[in-house]
């Protein structure tokens, strides 16, 4: 979902931007010292999973994580994503750094709003289908939002853009999928081995779940 360089209007990036880096220093204030390795691990997940994407219009479609990095960081997604789009702008010129704020901005803030919308099913899903559903919600949601964001930053610039927009909206599609069932993947194996890595509050271990079939 990287918006290219020369496309958005100049209101739009400085909203972008101003957007971001309000975003960005809630997260840091929010970060503690220790979390900084996980955050930096994170991050460069996000970085790798983005790193194939197919070209649409004017902007990309890829990979993103953010759903599930949402789960895990909350407000600190800001600041882990913004350091994954900086790299790909300089290294790859994926998306560009005039930019960097919107693009930020239309995959973090989607990862914060799933995190208040998911994160109660994750803290009170005794059940594994009903924390799986959860998490694979949040996956989904998350792509949705960011493709909706992506497109309504283009219809901004300019009702010309209004096909495009409809157009990265649906070519995402798929990848709402794919990240609904990776996110549940990796929701559901962190919930076994380490719980306290989804934001928000305790999740008990699997083990702790019944086991007479009722979870």
């Amino acid at each position: 979902m990287h918006i290219s360089e020369g496309v958005l209007s100049p209101g739009v990036l400085i909203v972008g931007a101003g957007l971001t880096a309000a975003g960005v220093a809630v997260g840091l204030r929010k970060l503690e010292t220790e979390e900084i390795p996980s955050v930096g691990i994170l991050s460069a997940a996000f970085f790798v999973a983005s790193l194939v994407h197919v070209p649409v219009g004017p902007a990309s479609v890829h990979l993103i994580l953010n759903g599930l990095l949402g789960l895990m960081l909350g407000w600190k997604a800001f600041p882990a994503i913004l350091v994954g789009l900086a790299l790909q702008a300089l290294l790859f010129q994926f998306g560009g750094i005039t930019t960097l704020g919107v693009n930020t901005l239309n995959m973090a803030l989607p990862a914060v709003i799933c995190c208040y919308l998911f994160k109660w099913g994750i803290r009170t899903g005794t059940r594994r289908l009903v924390f799986s559903l959860t998490a694979f919600a949040c996956g989904c949601c998350a792509v949705f939002l960011g493709s909706v964001l992506v497109g309504f930053s283009l219809y901004l610039t300019g009702e010309a853009f209004l096909p495009a927009a409809k157009l990265i909206v649906a070519a995402h599609i798929p990848v709402m999928v794919i990240e609904g069932i990776l996110t549940a993947a990796c929701a559901v194996f962190l919930r076994r081995v380490k719980p306290e890595l989804l934001e928000g509050a305790y999740v008990p271990k699997l083990s702790s779940y019944p086991q007479n079939g009722e979870g």
